[in-house]
Parts: structure tokens; sequence; C-alpha cells
């Protein structure tokens, strides 16, 4: 009985049994998964992430960190892989790890926490890489959403140096080689709630952008552009009813004033998020600018 139950847990813990995960069975066969991995050293149910890992590689493994979106108050690590399906695979096919990151809600912390724990998150797969085979020369971050908004304040602020984005002791050694953005916010007042409080935007910042526009500076990616910041692909529905193209349209434009390259996709009649984006023209477009950055 003992053996059995020893037996159970190693399957357990390797995924053979209790696998929990739902976007597994997309990826492409041999897929390697590392599942609700604590990334704080805590018991929190948001401090964990997940590593899929490709079947072959040669020499160290280039990393996409994935940060999913919610309004910042919703969702979880699997969010947004579910309508991305091809494209995750695509990544994974093309030699790439992927890092899918949970983060706490702004309903429990308000800005910066969210950002702060993506740091974390990020810090531990850094400091873990020759455990996992990462090529800690080849991170990049892409985000959906309010996912897109933290990795672009990831992208953007982390040669700023500025300790509040971090937690206590946390490692600020890692670099991003590159960030993907699919319909991001850009700057926090442009939201057309704005004035409320009670707004997403209003409940990360704990106050109304337009009452604490100090505030909304601090958390908008486009105060932190500089010539020293990583390449970005930006990718935006035309039709998007959450998430107003102008946000991406001022980022991609703030990029190219200060001479950092950039690209921005406006998939004609899409929405705010869905399989529209996983079309083959997106997809190739994701592929070719990883495979770019990462050479």
């Amino acid at each position: 009985m003992k053996k059995f139950i020893i037996l159970f847990c190693i399957l357990y813990t390797t995924g053979i049994l209790g696998q929990s995960n739902p976007n597994i069975h997309f990826f492409p066969g041999g897929t390697i998964l590392k599942e609700n991995i604590p990334y704080n050293n805590d018991a929190h149910q948001k401090h964990l992430l997940d590593i899929y890992l490709p079947k072959k590689s040669k020499g160290k493994i280039p990393l996409v960190v994935l940060i999913h979106g919610g309004a910042w108050l919703s969702n979880d690590k699997y969010a947004d892989m579910g309508y991305m399906t091809k494209t995750m695979a695509a990544i994974v096919d093309a030699g790439y790890a992927i890092a899918s990151i949970d983060y706490r809600f702004s309903t429990e912390a308000i800005f910066p926490t969210p950002l702060q724990d993506c740091n974390k998150a990020i810090s531990f797969l850094y400091d873990h890489a020759e455990k996992y085979g990462f090529d800690i020369k080849r991170f990049a971050v892409m985000g959906f959403s309010a996912g897109g908004h933290l990795a672009n304040m990831v992208g953007l602020s982390k040669n700023n140096h500025i300790p509040n984005f971090f937690m206590n002791g946390s490692s600020t050694t890692f670099s991003i080689k590159a960030v993907v953005d699919y319909y991001g916010p850009a700057d926090l007042v442009l939201f057309p709630t704005s004035n409320d409080a009670k707004s997403p935007e209003g409940i990360l910042l704990g106050a109304a952008p337009l009452d604490r526009p100090d505030l909304a500076k601090i958390a908008s990616p486009i105060n932190y552009v500089d010539k020293n910041d990583p390449p970005f692909l930006i990718i935006q529905g035309e039709k998007d009813e959450s998430v107003d193209p102008k946000q991406s349209k001022l980022l991609s434009a703030w990029l190219t004033v200060k001479g950092v390259q950039n690209e921005l996709i406006i998939v004609k009649d899409a929405p705010h998020y869905g399989v529209m984006f996983d079309v083959d023209e997106v997809r190739t477009k994701v592929i070719q600018f990883l495979k770019k950055q990462f050479e």
C-alpha cells in the first residue's frame, strides 16, 4: 500500500494523474508541462505559474511569459490561451517555452501589486533558468488586454529601475528582449469611464483616473517609453469595444517618436478578444517577430 501511495504521488506531480490543466491538449505532442509552480515562496493561489516546454530543443530555450487579461480583476493563467490555441501551439512548435502566470487582482490589492507579481514571476523564471533550460538572454512578454497593459509596463519600466514595481527582496537582474501586446491599455485616462472609481481602471488605482491623474500617470505604459526599450509588436482589434484602438495607436506613436522598433497590426472587424486574433496572418506575424528578436 505504501508503494502504491508513493507511486500515485509521483504520477500526480508529473501530471500523468490529476491533470488539471485545460489547455495542454492543444499543444504539440510531447510538450512538457510543469504545473502550478509557486513563484513567491508562499501559498497564495495567485502566486502560481505553469511552464510549457517544447519536446525537443537544441541548447537553451527562449521563453515567452504570458500574462492573462480580465480587467485586472478576473480570469487566470489558463485564460486567453483558450481562444489562441494555434498561436500557443506555434510558439512551442517553434522551439520556445511558455510560462503562463497568475497575479493578484486589483480587488485584493491596487496597483502596483499586479505588476509586482508579474515582475516577481519573471524574476523567479530568470533565477531558475538553469533548472528549466531557459536562455536568460531571450525572455519575451506577451499579454492580453489588462495583461497587455502589464506586459507593456514590464517591458517599458524595467530599465527605469523603479523599486516600487518590485517586491522587497526580489531580483531585478532580468531583461526583456521583446513585447507582444494584444490590445493592452496604454493610458488609463483615455478610458471613457476614467471618471468612475468603480470602473476597472478605477479599481486598479483605488480612485478614478481623472480624479487622480498622478496615479494614472504612474500606471500608464506610455510614460515609460524611452529609446532603450525592447521592440514591440502591438495587435489591436479594429472594433474593440473595451480598449479603444487609440490606445494602441498612441503607444505605437510614442515608441516611434522615441526610436523604438515597433509594429502595429489592426485586425479588421475584430472585437476586444477572440479567435480572430488566432488566424494565420496574425499568428505568422507573431512567430516571425519572436524569431527575429530571439536570433
